[in-house]
């Protein structure tokens, strides 16, 4: 939030505060976009971005070419969503004592400069979705528009973790539809992996919403665990995660797997039973692991279970 002039911003900059997880040390500007946008997170979605590319080479050869531009075109994605949320949220994350060592909050980055970077990486992405092929640069729009709605939600849903997860949903039928141009066979392919991705990060989503209980309550904003409760929530979350490795399984099915995909699902259940296990309601002290280690390591196991077993 900038609350005053550039000198009053280097002043706040000064002044940082508590650095949030998953950040990283330093004041050079690269460190500040990084941060900005919490680009370690990246690790949650790419792999299932790649595995609707692994999927897809099934039934299309897939180039390097390809596989770049669905990694540029994923990242700038993201990078637009989480740039956008924070501008959004900027008088919020000031008020937030989680929250308030953020970039814009502090003046680290003036708004004028996290505008730019938005913009710039949109202009990235619709370029990376327009090399591609003409299906994906005709729903470049919608996906970003999807994106960006996603930081108001809050202020009228409880449901907001469903529209973050259908969000990162888009990244396994981009990278599906990237390779192919064309829906897939069967029609319900990206169906079910839409569904597994929509409902695993929801699951966890609910879970880091946990620790914000009492600010959203206070400032009016709406969530699971608002209306639900932490054990409430805990119980959604769960549903949730059973759905996801449900839809999983329904992928592999769909697209031919074997059983090294089927390996990497059951090792990703593991980790997600782990999670349930370190959260508990009235007890957040294990958070950082159950959100970060356990779900990052979650779209990896099954990614490399995907690719083992294109390879084998």
């Amino acid at each position: 939030m900038e609350t005053g002039g550039p000198g009053r911003a280097r002043t706040r900059a000064e002044r940082p505060g508590p650095r949030e997880g998953q950040t990283f040390g330093g004041e050079s500007l690269l460190v500040r976009y990084v941060n900005l946008v919490k680009l370690p997170h990246t690790i949650f979605a790419l792999p299932f971005a790649l595995l609707g590319v692994v999927a897809a080479s099934r039934v299309h050869p897939v180039t390097t070419r390809v596989v770049a531009l669905v990694v540029l075109a994923f990242t700038a994605a993201r990078f637009v969503g989480m740039g956008f949320n924070r501008i959004v949220d900027r008088d919020l994350d000031a008020r937030n004592p989680r929250t308030e060592g953020r970039e814009l909050p502090t003046g680290r980055l003036t708004v004028r400069q996290a505008w730019i970077a938005v913009l710039a990486a949109a202009v990235v992405f619709f370029l990376s979705a327009r090399a591609l092929n003409p299906i994906c640069w005709a729903l470049s729009p919608v996906a970003l528009g999807w994106i960006t709605v996603y930081s108001y939600t809050k202020r009228f849903t409880h449901w907001s973790h469903l529209w973050l997860g259908l969000s990162l949903a888009i990244a396994p039928a981009g990278g599906y539809l990237a390779v192919t141009g064309a829906w897939s066979r069967p029609w319900w392919l990206l169906v079910v992996i839409a569904v597994a991705v929509t409902t695993w990060v929801g699951g966890f989503d609910v879970f880091y919403a946990m620790q914000d209980e009492h600010f959203d309550r206070a400032w009016g904003l709406r969530s699971a665990v608002v209306r639900l409760g932490q054990a409430g929530s805990i119980l959604f979350a769960k549903v949730l995660h059973g759905t996801s490795i449900l839809a999983l399984t329904a992928f592999g099915l769909g697209a031919g797997f074997g059983w090294p995909y089927y390996a990497g699902v059951g090792v990703g259940a593991v980790f997600i039973a782990w999670e349930h296990r370190l959260v508990k309601p009235g007890d957040l002290s294990r958070l950082d692991a159950a959100f970060f280690t356990a779900n990052g390591m979650v779209s990896i196991v099954v990614f490399l279970g995907a690719l083992v077993d294109r390879v084998l």
